[in-house]
């Protein structure tokens, strides 16, 4: 079963409070579904039409664990602090095999 990517970005952080909490909540959450975090923070680099940033990397055993961690009771915990704090855009991709 290929590993699978849950990719974050962020187009404004409307509330750095907000986005605080819900990284409090997040991190934990999304460990303990088996997710590990390989980067993230601003882009060292953008190149064609991307957008300087924030972008943020998680790897997961299979797209199952990922799309898992994000429904989990605890992750929509943390979406609930985050509320309108952050714009932000999360996909799941499945690895090349």
């Amino acid at each position: 079963m290929p590993k699978a990517y849950w990719m974050a970005t962020y187009r404004s952080i409307n509330d750095p409070a907000a986005l605080a909490a819900y990284a409090a909540l997040a991190g934990p959450a999304i460990q303990a579904a088996g997710g590990r975090f390989l980067a993230r923070g601003m882009p060292a680099k953008v190149y064609e039409a991307a957008v300087n940033q924030r972008a943020v990397l998680i790897e997961f055993d299979s797209v199952a664990q990922a799309t898992g961690a994000h429904d989990s009771p605890a992750y929509q915990e943390a979406l609930k602090a985050l509320g309108q704090g952050a714009e932000r855009d999360i996909r799941i991709i499945e690895a090349v095999a």
